[in-house]
């Protein structure tokens, strides 16, 4: 009974953290406008908030098997807290600085911190290898509907408060007080976790382990990491916000226009995911993996050469149809070749080189949207560096079989 109340307890946390997320990244620059910052230093203070996000996530998520996984889930609820407690009881910036340093915010909605990799290592523990992969698929489900309503909700709250009478500022901060509220509800349902979340072989805290927190893993882990950051770094090219500014100034698709496409995108990805456990019960995971990613990256250099609305949203609508499939497969993946004692660690790793990879490709596809004669070239470099990157995977770990598939090599 404990492993099906602790996985439920997981999905829970999942979609509490994701509504969170939500609700907060559609007033956090609303509220520091309102506070007074000006563009340099809401800039400044998100950059902040990202690499203070990636920095804790490596700590904990090297530190969690060893020193347990309750508790450094706990320990980033708790940060998760403090961070909006401070956005809410403050305007000065200096503490907002160190509050976005320390704490964890999502400026995007998107997951942060290290809750995914920990989550996901404890998650592994208590399910038979046979269905982790279907689990992560509902897991990666639940948090995509959770932050769509979050940022619903957090919207709608901030706009009905304002209509009552209050200012920008405390409609804002009352938005951002109940996303620290949530993080402390999350200290209290990780608290609520059993033993059995926890690897039982991992080593004894005070035990040396090297800061990366791997061992025997440490080499198919940093290989993995290397071709993600990869992927990310592709995927960097054809961030949403990009995309969009791309098809209002292409074809002059309206703010309501684009809202229901990318709802309907991503609607169609997340329902998706979930047919990749199937499909790698058949084929296995990295065939998986490399056979539904491939042709969705075809179709992601397809779109630019669209010659009309209709036809480029259907091309767009396709690929996302496909492309996610290999979130599930990928996570499960990685907790399935390393050693149980390290998924977290393994997680945190891969994750965090993924967010850097994203992290830097903005700052070369941004200057080529901007240009008229280039603004289709980050698609095609997008979807030829992703076709590389599936071509390496699978040269690379084709033979690197989970036990539940065969010997590993």
């Amino acid at each position: 009974m404990a492993p099906r109340r602790d996985v439920a307890l997981l999905f829970t946390t999942r979609a509490l953290r994701l509504f969170a997320y939500g609700l907060v990244s559609v007033v956090l620059v609303l509220f520091l406008a309102a506070a007074g910052l000006d563009e340099a230093r809401v800039g400044l203070l998100l950059t902040l908030t990202l690499l203070g996000d990636t920095a804790l996530s490596l700590w904990i998520t090297t530190r969690a098997d060893r020193s347990g996984r309750r508790r450094m889930l706990v320990l980033g609820a708790l940060l998760m807290a403090a961070g909006g407690a401070a956005f809410a009881l403050t305007t000065s910036f200096p503490l907002l600085l160190l509050a976005a340093t320390i704490g964890v915010i999502s400026p995007s909605g998107n997951e942060v911190g290290p809750f995914l990799a920990v989550e996901q290592a404890a998650i592994a523990e208590q399910l038979p290898a046979a269905r982790r992969t279907s689990a992560f698929a509902w897991y990666q489900l639940a948090g995509s509907f959770a932050t769509a309503l979050g940022a619903l909700a957090g919207g709608a709250l901030a706009g009905l408060l304002e209509q009552r009478g209050a200012t920008p500022l405390a409609s804002t901060r009352a938005v951002i007080g109940l996303y620290g509220a949530l993080g402390l509800a999350l200290a209290v349902l990780f608290g609520r976790l059993s033993p059995a979340v926890e690897h039982r072989d991992a080593p004894p805290r005070g035990a040396a382990v090297p800061w990366h927190g791997l061992g025997r893993s440490r080499g198919v882990v940093a290989r993995l990491a290397a071709l993600f950051s990869l992927d990310a770094f592709a995927g960097g090219f054809v961030v949403q916000s990009f995309v969009a500014w791309w098809f209002h100034r292409r074809f002059g698709a309206p703010p309501a226009m684009l809202g229901a496409i990318f709802f309907g995108a991503n609607l169609v990805a997340g329902v998706s995911a979930l047919s990749a456990a199937a499909v790698a019960r058949r084929i296995g995971l990295v065939n998986t993996m490399v056979l539904t990613h491939l042709p969705s990256n075809v179709l992601l250099v397809l779109v630019p050469l669209m010659p009309t609305l209709p036809l480029a949203v259907a091309v767009l609508l396709l690929r996302f149809s496909i492309s996610q499939m290999d979130v599930p497969t990928r996570q499960s993946y990685t907790l399935a070749v390393v050693d149980p004692a390290e998924r977290s660690a393994a997680a945190g790793v891969t994750g965090i080189a993924r967010t850097v990879g994203a992290a830097l490709a903005p700052l070369a596809a941004g200057p080529l949207y901007a240009s008229a004669a280039l603004a289709s070239l980050p698609f095609l470099v997008a979807g030829g560096l992703k076709i590389a990157y599936d071509l390496l995977l699978w040269r690379s770990f084709r033979a690197v079989r989970p036990a539940e598939e065969g010997e590993r090599s």
